[in-house]
């Protein structure tokens, strides 16, 4: 394939499996802000930190470029809606969402899988994406199953056998 085929290339990027995050901050009003991504990774354990990256068309860019921090909410599996409502242009998308600031102040979601609240470490423009690299302030983790995405579509991990 040619790499000149933004199709072909976003349908074999879609053959790895990721997880599902919600992506939060404040925007400079102190309105939360959010983004659904799946480009999340760890980075580092000594210090702490962590990747996520933004779209240079995302309306959401110049509130992550003035931010202070952010926070990953990886999603639980029952929690597509989410997902969804993150993923599209709605003008208030926390309404009806039950969240809380952060250790850091970033909005946490409540349910979720895990969540990293972190100060903005480093921003790194990439293409047609700008990295934000977050050094971890405070985390938690849940037995709740991570919500996946492949190939376009949401996945749930096996249920362990009992």
């Amino acid at each position: 394939m040619s790499v000149h085929d933004p199709r072909a290339l976003r349908d074999a990027f879609g053959c790895f499996m990721t997880g599902v995050t919600v992506v939060t901050a404040e925007d400079p009003s102190g309105a939360p802000v959010g983004f659904t991504a799946n480009s999340f990774a760890s980075v580092s354990l000594d210090p702490p930190l962590l990747l996520v990256s933004i779209a240079r068309g995302s309306r959401n860019l110049a509130a992550f470029r003035a931010a202070e921090g952010f926070a990953v909410n990886i999603l639980a599996e029952d929690q597509k809606d989410i997902s969804s409502v993150f993923a599209r242009p709605v003008e208030d998308r926390f309404a009806g969402l039950d969240w809380r600031r952060g250790p850091v102040g970033a909005p946490v979601i409540a349910g979720v899988s895990a969540w990293f609240d972190c100060h903005m470490h480093e921003r790194v423009e990439a293409g047609d994406h700008v990295i934000l690299i977050g050094r971890i302030g405070g985390f938690d983790a849940t037995p709740a199953p991570g919500l996946g995405y492949y190939r376009g579509g949401y996945i749930a991990p096996p249920r362990p056998a009992l």
